[in-house]
């Protein structure tokens, strides 16, 4: 389902704006339809109230959490289920953000990713991407939002746009805590700057060298870490957002002193900032992460060098929840996970499921 479907079925039903815009932002903020100070039966036409119950319904068979996988960090890795069976990730991470998922599986191949490992299964629509938020918004607060999850948000552009467009409307989310993450896409950069709401900005960018590049990220859009940067320095001024440039460290790959002086070269004067990644391990992947010494060494030197440089460690590492780890391994039944029942009955939590 998209937003736009559900924005029909509504003015059909006769919802005027004010109808539609209250209807969208309790679903998306996860409330019961009395909230507020107006109930609906006072204001809303007859026509719409006699509808409600089935649009509802079917907004909150969207989606459901199937596991939860909680880590040390204060973050939880939830396992969703869409209606027809499938499965994506979503990410709660410490200090209220929220990471989504925009495609099941991908079609990019990243080499030290697991979701791209079966290709891209499907797409995601807007409503179901923005039933992720929905779902965590029931666990705790959400006031950011980043698309880093399972799938490339340039292939799916016209879903993930629909859902930003939401999320910073009635969804009361920043527009700059609203993070659009790509491994670059001409496409994607000229429709961010037509948006109403504009995102922030996450680049994929992992190495200055061009053919490690297409090596490391086999189906990304040709595009040169040269004109990719050039790209985002466009938007960059545009927005107002600095850029997160984005570097998943891979010993012996691209953690070299000649990686070091290419991204100076690169990213000197640039509005933006440099999140190293040390490397998530995935199982049967021959990578491997750098020693947290060579890490803190790489950031303070580039740091030093006028390179604004944070080192991130992604929430979760402590029970292996990269990207597509969680839904591969539900798929595979090699590790049980934390069903939503088992952690309502340890907590005595409410229903999380939608």
């Amino acid at each position: 389902m998209r937003i736009h479907e559900i924005k029909r079925r509504l003015r059909e039903a006769g919802a005027g704006p004010s109808h539609e815009q209250r209807i969208l932002r309790l679903w998306s903020h996860a409330l019961p339809r009395n909230s507020g100070r107006r109930r609906p039966d006072s204001f809303f036409p007859s026509s719409l109230l006699a509808a409600l119950p089935s649009i509802e319904a079917e907004l909150a068979g969207l989606a459901r959490i199937h596991a939860v996988h909680p880590g040390a960090d204060g973050s939880e890795r939830l396992l969703v289920a869409l209606a027809d069976g499938q499965m994506v990730e979503s990410v709660l991470l410490p200090r209220d953000g929220l990471c989504v998922s925009s495609q099941v599986g991908c079609a990019v191949g990243c080499r030290f990713c697991m979701t791209g490992r079966d290709g891209l299964l499907r797409q995601l629509g807007s409503a179901e991407i923005v039933a992720q938020v929905a779902l965590a918004r029931l666990r705790r607060p959400v006031r950011k939002v980043v698309f880093m999850g399972m799938g490339e948000p340039a292939h799916n552009l016209d879903n993930v746009m629909e859902a930003i467009d939401l999320l910073g409307t009635v969804g009361n989310i920043g527009h700059k805590n609203l993070v659009f993450s790509t491994v670059g896409d001409p496409r994607a950069f000229e429709r961010l700057h037509q948006q109403s709401v504009k995102p922030g900005l996450a680049l994929s960018l992992h190495t200055t060298k061009a053919e490690l590049r297409r090596s490391l990220l086999p189906r990304a859009p040709n595009m040169t870490p040269e004109e990719l940067v050039a790209a985002c320095e466009r938007y960059a001024r545009a927005s107002g957002y600095p850029i997160q440039y984005q570097w998943t460290l891979l010993e012996g790959v691209n953690d070299s002193e000649e990686e070091m002086e290419g991204i100076v070269k690169l990213l000197s004067g640039k509005y933006g900032v440099l999140n190293m990644i040390p490397f998530n391990a995935v199982d049967g992947v021959a990578f491997s992460r750098p020693s947290r010494e060579r890490c803190e060494q790489m950031a303070r030197t580039l740091h030093q060098r006028g390179i604004l440089t944070k080192l991130r460690y992604s929430a979760g590492q402590d029970v292996d929840g990269g990207c597509g780890q969680l839904r591969a391994r539900s798929a595979d039944m090699q590790v049980p996970l934390r069903r939503v029942d088992d952690w309502r009955q340890e907590s005595g939590a409410r229903s999380v499921t939608g």
